[in-house]
């Protein structure tokens, strides 16, 4: 199967991103779970797949969304992160990943899958990425409750990242600035695809209860289409541009 799924857009400033856009595992994958457990957040970020494919129409931007779920491997780590292939995860036991031969599920979904991202990055050049993710509004496994409707996370580079919390908060929404989790800790395919590259870049984790149904994905979908306008026009007044 292949790792990727590229959507093609003519608007070359800005690229699309969506890590955790797929609850597919392979049929030659047995993660030894509850197939019910492929619908929850643990296996998928819900509604980002859906707003991702929305805004880059809206755009006309190219996207790449991941078709693997993060359950089989997680595409949003390091290699070496102890999270990569879980055992477990909010609480639920992933049998099938303990013991696995972890150099032979890299070679077969993340290094590919950066592969794709390296690759469209050097051919495009965008003045602009964004990778969309949503969150749980609560963690099974004690958690408490997350007040942010959405939330912006960043690394080192804060280009686009300050501009995009101003905007949210500035159209009244509860917004996490590196919230519900930190960017400085995970943030691992901007810090090599954008950051390292010295592109601008943000995660947009948005919660998933707002976006599950169609009515939602089409509201926030529009949202970003603004947020990114802006920050489009923000980055070209300080200087920023495709190379």
């Amino acid at each position: 199967m292949s790792v990727a799924e590229i959507l093609p857009g003519g608007d070359r400033t800005v690229l699309l991103l969506c890590d955790h856009a797929s609850k597919v595992v392979p049929a030659d994958i047995d993660l030894g779970i509850d197939p019910a457990l492929l619908d929850l957040h643990i296996a998928v970020d819900i509604g980002a797949a859906a707003v991702t494919r929305a805004l880059a129409v809206m755009l006309d931007a190219p996207a790449i969304l991941a078709t693997v779920s993060r359950l089989v491997i997680d595409l949003h780590r390091e290699p070496d992160h102890a999270g990569l292939i879980p055992a477990a995860s909010d609480g639920h036991p992933i049998p099938g990943n303990v013991g696995v031969d972890r150099r032979a599920r890299i070679a077969r979904f993340h290094a590919p899958y950066h592969r794709c991202l390296r690759d469209q990055v050097c051919r495009q050049r965008p003045a602009l990425i964004l990778s969309i993710h949503s969150f749980t509004p609560q963690l099974e496994d004690g958690g408490t409750p997350r007040p942010w409707e959405v939330g912006i996370l960043y690394n080192r580079d804060t280009r686009a990242a300050r501009p995009a919390v101003d905007w949210f908060r500035t159209q009244g929404f509860v917004t996490g600035d590196n919230e519900p989790y930190s960017g400085r800790l995970l943030n691992a395919t901007l810090n090599r695809h954008a950051e390292a590259q010295g592109i601008p870049s943000i995660a947009i984790e948005i919660r998933n209860d707002l976006i599950r149904a169609p009515e939602g994905v089409t509201r926030w979908a529009g949202l970003l289409h603004e947020l990114t306008l802006f920050l489009r026009n923000t980055l070209a007044q300080k200087g920023v541009s495709a190379t």
